[in-house]
């Protein structure tokens, strides 16, 4: 994993695992969004091995647990900025979650909105 604005550290599973696997695709969007905002973005959820993601009340099949997707806070950017440019961007794919307080964005195959 190579990243101008990333570290591979930032991904990695919270209960301290060890498991950091990123998506490739998933890296570009997160660097397009840090380029486009012109500011740092905090990786508040990205990989998630199986008993964290339940312990978190993750998806059963969420896209961390295969370093598909990241929850994500731009510095100095609402959530709604920040999802309204991935809405715009991606409007045939992507994961895109809104919540209050950040922005969920997956690779998944095909689209999803919530």
């Amino acid at each position: 994993m190579k990243s101008e604005y990333f570290k591979r550290e930032e991904f990695a599973c919270k209960c301290g695992c060890g498991f950091t696997t990123v998506d490739v695709d998933l890296l570009e969007v997160l660097e397009d969004v840090r380029q486009n905002f012109d500011s740092p973005v905090n990786i508040t959820s990205a990989c998630r091995c199986t008993n964290h993601n339940t312990s978190v009340g993750g998806e059963v099949k969420s896209k961390h647990l295969f370093g598909l997707a990241c929850d994500i806070q731009v510095n100095n950017v609402t959530p709604k900025r920040v999802q309204d440019y991935l809405l715009n961007k991606y409007p045939n794919s992507k994961g895109i979650g809104s919540y209050e307080t950040f922005t969920h964005i997956d690779v998944r195959d095909g689209k999803a909105r919530w």
